[in-house]
Order: C-alpha cells, then sequence, then structure tokens
C-alpha cells in the first residue's frame, strides 16, 4: 500500500493492514487465513480492558529529544504524560545526554468543547515555542477535540509562517482503532511528515536506523555493529531532531519489534530506497542469525558477519544446549503483542518447551508490503502448530486459558496479566525488556531465567493460597470462544 506523506492523517491498522483484535483457533488456521486473505476478526460481547493509542503515538514522540508535545484536549487525557515524561528523563540520564523535552495539556473545558477553541490552541502553540525553543512541535488531537471536529489542522498550517522548527499535527485519538499499535504508525508518520528529509546528494553513511523503545541494549550493540563496520542510529529514544531528519541517507533499516517498526521501515524503503530488513526478530538463536544474514545481504557484510556468527556460536551454543536439557518438556502459555507472542513462540519451541497456548493482544494479517508478518511465515513453513487466540490484553481470558491447560509457565509484556498469572499459582516470567532474549548471550539468560522461575515455586504457592481471585468456577468451565461473536460489519 502507498504511503501518504502530504495527508496529516494515517489510516488505522484495521482498514490499511486488516489488523483485528479477537480470533481463537489454531495458529496453523490462522496463518493460513492470513496467507490466503480469508481472515476476519470477531468482536466481543464483553471486554474488560485495553491501551489507548494515544499513549503508544505520544510515548513514541516523546523520547525524542528537546521538542514539545502539545495534547489539545481535556486535562485527564494529559494524564499520560507523567508516566512518558518519567521514562524520558531515566532514560536520558541513564545514556549521560539531556532531554528538555516539554508536554503541554491544553486543558479543554466545557466551553471550548461547545464551541471550540482553536485560537486558544494557536496561542498555545505559539507560547510554548516562545517558552521552551523547542527543536519541533508536536500538535496532537484527543478523544474530545476528534469528536467536535476541531481543525487542528489548519491552525499548524498557520502557525507554521510564525515558527522556524517544524510544527505538525498528529491525529491521535482514543477512539480512532480498537489497535493501540496504530499509535506507533502515527508517530512515525509525524517524524516521516515533518523531520525526516531527502537524503543529501553526495553524502553515504554507514548508519543503520534500529528502531526500538528504550535502547536498554545500546552499548552492546554499538559494540556488535562496530564488526560490521556498521553504526546504528536507535530511534527514537534520545534521538535528536538532527539524527532524524538523515534517516533517509542509512544503509538500512531495522527494528526490535515487526509491530513498532514496519511502518517507518517501509515508509523509508518507499519514499527513499532504503533497504528495510524484514526477517523473524532478533529473539533466539534461529532468529539472531536470520536477522544478522539479512543485514548481511542488504548491506555487502555478508562474509564479517558470518565469521561473527562462527565465533559467537562457539562460545554459547554448547551452553544453551546443557540448559535445554532441564526445560525440555515443559508448557507453558504466552501473552504478548504480535510483534513478540509469535516470535518469542517459537524460541521457545527451540529451546524444547511446548507452547500450549498463545495469546496475541492483536493480531497484523500483512504489512505495508503486502507479505504475511515473518514471524507467522517462519511458524506456518517449520509445521508448527498449538492453539491461538487474539485477546487484547483481556485477563478475564488469560485465567480461563490458564486454568484449563495448568501450564509450568506464563510468559508474558503486560505486567497486569502477569500479576494474574501469578496469584492463580502459576509461574511466569515477566519479558519487560525488549533485549531479554536479543542473541546469544541473552537467550542464554532467558533460558536460565524461566529455571530459576520453575524451581523456585514458593511465592506463587503462597500468594495463591492467600488471595481469592474474582472468578467463579462457573467462568472456568467456559469455553473462552463462545465470549467472542462473529463480526458482521
Amino acid at each position: 500500500m502507498a504511503i501518504n506523506l502530504n495527508n496529516s492523517n494515517v489510516a488505522t491498522r484495521e482498514n490499511r493492514i486488516g489488523s483485528i483484535t479477537g480470533y481463537i483457533g489454531s495458529l496453523k488456521d490462522l496463518a493460513t487465513q492470513s496467507e490466503c486473505g480469508t481472515l476476519k476478526g470477531c468482536s466481543r460481547c464483553f471486554s474488560q480492558s485495553s491501551s489507548c493509542l494515544s499513549g503508544c503515538a505520544l510515548g513514541q514522540l516523546g523520547a525524542i529529544r528537546d521538542i514539545a508535545i502539545i495534547h489539545h484536549g481535556p486535562a485527564g487525557c494529559s494524564v499520560a504524560a507523567a508516566g512518558t515524561y518519567y521514562i524520558d528523563k531515566v532514560m536520558a540520564k541513564k545514556r549521560g545526554v539531556t532531554n528538555k523535552t516539554v508536554y503541554i495539556g491544553t486543558d479543554m473545558n466545557e466551553n471550548d468543547t461547545i464551541f471550540g477553541s482553536t485560537e486558544k490552541l494557536r496561542q498555545i502553540i505559539l507560547e510554548v515555542n516562545k517558552r521552551y525553543s523547542p527543536k519541533a512541535i508536536f500538535v496532537s488531537s484527543s478523544c474530545a477535540t476528534g469528536i467536535i471536529g476541531e481543525d487542528i489542522d489548519s491552525i499548524v498550517d498557520e502557525v507554521k509562517e510564525e515558527i522556524d522548527v517544524p510544527v505538525v499535527a498528529v491525529h491521535c485519538e482514543g477512539f480512532k482503532s480498537r489497535i493501540w499499535a496504530t499509535g506507533f504508525d502515527i508517530a512515525d508518520h509525524a517524524v516521516l511528515q515533518s523531520i525526516v528529509q531527502p537524503p543529501r546528494e553526495g553524502v553515504k553513511t554507514n548508519k543503520i536506523n534500529f528502531k526500538n523503545f528504550f535502547e536498554s541494549a545500546r552499548p552492546e550493540i554499538i559494540e556488535m555493529f562496530k564488526n560490521f563496520d556498521l553504526e546504528p542510529q536507535f530511534l527514537y529514544c534520545n534521538s535528536t531532531v538532527e539524527e532524524l531528519s538523515h534517516l533517509s541517507e542509512a544503509l538500512a533499516t531495522t527494528c526490535i519489534c515487526g509491530t513498532l517498526g514496519n511502518y517507518i521501515g517501509n515508509a523509508l524503503e518507499e519514499k527513499y530506497g532504503v533497504p528495510y530488513v524484514r526477517s523473524i526478530n532478533q529473539c533466539g538463536i534461529t532468529g539472531f542469525e536470520t536477522w544478522l544474514r539479512e543485514i548481511g545481504k542488504v548491506t555487502g557484510r555478508s562474509e564479517k558477519i558470518e565469521k561473527y556468527i562462527e565465533e559467537q556460536r562457539a562460545i554459547y551454543i554448547p551452553k544453551i544446549e546443557e540448559v535445554k536439557k532441564q526445560l525440555k518438556g515443559l508448557r507453558a502459555v504466552l501473552g504478548m503483542g504480535p510483534g513478540y507472542t509469535f516470535e518469542v513462540s517459537r524460541v521457545l519451541n527451540e529451546l524444547g518447551i511446548e507452547v500450549v497456548w498463545a495469546l496475541a493482544w492483536h493480531y497484523d494479517k500483512k504489512y505495508e508490503n503486502g507479505d504475511v508478518p515473518p514471524s507467522m511465515k517462519y511458524l506456518l513453513d517449520n509445521d508448527i502448530d498449538f492453539e491461538a487466540s487474539v485477546s487484547d490484553q483481556q485477563n478475564y481470558e488469560v485465567m480461563n486459558v490458564l486454568h484449563k491447560y495448568q501450564p509450568d509457565l506464563y510468559l508474558s509484556r503486560h505486567p497486569g496479566s502477569t500479576v494474574w498469572a501469578i496469584k492463580n499459582g502459576t509461574p511466569a516470567v515477566y519479558v519487560a525488556d525488549e533485549y531479554m532474549i536479543f542473541g546469544y548471550k541473552h537467550t542464554l539468560d532467558f533460558a536460565y531465567s524461566i529455571l530459576d522461575s520453575i524451581n523456585n515455586r514458593s511465592f506463587e504457592k503462597n500468594l495463591a493460597k492467600r488471595t481469592k481471585l474474582p472468578y467463579t468456577d462457573w467462568w472456568y468451565k467456559q469455553n473462552v470462544g463462545e465470549f467472542m461473536v462473529q463480526d458482521k460489519a
């Protein structure tokens, strides 16, 4: 699908790439329907929880250094600023840089929602520019501004004449999409539209754009890439506007998570010819080696990468094979975003752990280039199958699955569902760090983390004995699939 950077709005994942938030069946059925184009989503007659896409969009943009975010909405809409502000300051301090980014709420009141407040927004933009001198200004909508049809685009176009830094409208109304990951695409679209510039004539770099969340493995990856004469440019945590303006000059783009990076990767390839590394991600041995080899192919560094792989395998493979003996036969359930669910499932399979059920918070049928996500294609090609559902962070469905299968282990990238699993007496591993299973060393560490969780279950057992859960025996006897109905829309 062609990416239109002339429009400040970006289509939702549902409309753009056929993403869904409800499904129950087998992995093979889900993958097969995705590949042949027959997949249809389901809707729930009851929904317990989800996330807001504006948090994903503004959280990504807020990580850029020395910019301003103006969230045009009621005070309650700006509550996400506290978490975003804190995380970004911590990440900057850890990196040893200063981040002067500010997050401003326009505090819309009842009068504003009835009569509009575009003039107030205009004055706020000018005052923010005068007071903070940001390197760029992102003006975001909210549910309230979306409902009343506030024209933030016109205001942004007007103030551009008076401000000498990029100013861009960010359309991230929370009700816009059921899929919170649409917010990642909205943030990418805003950066591509307002900051990224065409490549300068005659400029050649050895940079590779690396889209990630919090760059926790930054020093390690920089050192690794030195072996290949490559320099990673991490997005967006602690990036500067100047750095982002030159993304079009990179040798390639890659990402830590396909859900997070597919929009900007495909857009840079389509608009500027920067190759997007499409492979299973770096989790586990197979993923890491596949990813490195694809980077070698698109950057012309295959020989150096093969040498590195050979050296690392000699160090870590014997250790990983030894710990696998203790993991073989374990049964696991996992619940994560789709960029990790089907990647971590593959890693568990590599370690000899049986996946009995996998929950994805949403599912992308196809990416912008029309291909099935690489993680699903790999599982399909390698005849790996298990029961799966798309559950949008619905803890009541997670608890039903855990009660039915009684797995040895539950893994999640959502802290809330991890806590509920522990209350149920199930050992849980919170895969919080995006680099927790990155490459050889971290795959080995991940295997040991699983082993520790299995061998020491006293906390889970004691907590389960003392916790009264809200779920009745009636719910545990239900088929979770009966609480989804086929979407007729």
